[in-house]
């Protein structure tokens, strides 16, 4: 498939409008072994995804190395690289995937270490993207030293964007409002579960043309099946928000759309959103990704989550001239 390519704020990135993240490759949930993992990139390379998303966190850095010895064998020139700093592996020099789990570190000097230890697990000379991982307790120090930190790579060249990536969107328009950002990576928090990034976080972005990568559109699992054990923000989903994903499949299944196809359609439709990442574990999610990011839905199923109040009004939704095909 050929995923349209969109400019990456006001850098010279442009990323795909699909991309994948490789926090299941690095064992989320379950282990992935090394074939399958590999083979899982493969698939993604040949659909047309160019922008891959990791971090030292995934795996214990485990899911860096993975993708590094992946990407060693594509055109450098062709794919967008992201990684973020903020969760340092203590024992960086072991085996990936090995040894004590991360720690928090947003010093000036514990990011320039994190960078360089990524680099040698990527076995890269440089990423595209690196993005301030999670400080959610640690404003203050995120900015006064992981941001310099990322400021100064961009202004030698060592990346190209800076960014932050969180589950939450009110730090990152404190983040928008104190810092130069090229891009944030917004996990769950503008799906069509929780649309709370619409009121400021999204209009800001596009104001000061910060691009937005749209991550966990299914919300962890419960706009993919919100049936027996619907997880919510990596817990357990409670009842009226399993109640309100049912009132959307229904409606979806009503039109002949799957659930998934709405919900990864819905977050990419809003122009502040440069693309959609989408985790997966198996050639087989990255056929399914591939499929539900290009099924063609009819403008009356968006009307109707309009009209059953699913679907705040401000939000901007998917049309025929948006919609995806093969």
């Amino acid at each position: 498939m050929n995923f349209k390519k969109r400019r990456l704020g006001r850098t010279s990135c442009f990323v795909t409008e699909l991309g994948m993240g490789t926090a299941p490759l690095g064992g989320l949930y379950t282990p992935v072994s090394e074939e399958v993992a590999l083979e899982t990139l493969e698939a993604a390379w040949a659909s047309g995804v160019r922008l891959f998303d990791t971090a030292p966190l995934y795996g214990n850095g485990l899911s860096e190395r993975l993708l590094g010895s992946f990407l060693k064998f594509k055109p450098r020139e062709e794919y967008v690289l992201a990684t973020k700093v903020g969760r340092r592996l203590r024992a960086p020099t072991l085996q990936a995937g090995e040894g004590m789990p991360p720690v928090f570190d947003f010093s000036y000097d514990g990011v320039m270490r994190s960078f360089e230890e990524s680099l040698m697990r990527l076995g890269a000379e440089r990423v595209d993207i690196l993005h301030i991982h999670d400080p959610d307790n640690h404003y203050r120090d995120a900015l006064a030293g992981a941001y310099k930190a990322l400021d100064n790579l961009r202004s030698q060249g060592a990346i190209k964007a800076v960014g932050a990536g969180m589950n939450q969107s009110e730090m990152l328009v404190r983040f928008a409002r104190d810092g130069v950002f090229d891009c944030f990576l917004l996990a769950g928090r503008y799906t069509l579960l929780d649309q709370g990034a619409l009121a400021e976080f999204l209009p800001l972005c596009e104001e000061r043309g910060i691009s937005v990568i749209a991550a966990g559109v299914y919300n962890s699992g419960i706009l993919a099946d919100p049936r027996a054990n619907a997880k919510f923000d990596y817990q357990d989903a409670d009842q009226s928000l399993v109640n309100r994903a049912l009132r959307i499949e229904k409606i979806c299944l009503r039109h002949g759309v799957p659930l998934k196809a709405a919900a990864m359609q819905f977050a990419a439709a809003h122009p502040a959103v440069a693309t959609t990442l989408t985790g997966a574990r198996s050639p087989t999610e990255i056929e399914e990704n591939v499929a539900v990011y290009s099924f063609a839905i009819s403008p009356a199923m968006w009307e109707d989550l309009l009209a059953e109040g699913l679907i705040a009004p401000s939000a901007p939704i998917p049309t025929k001239s948006t919609a995806r095909s093969n």
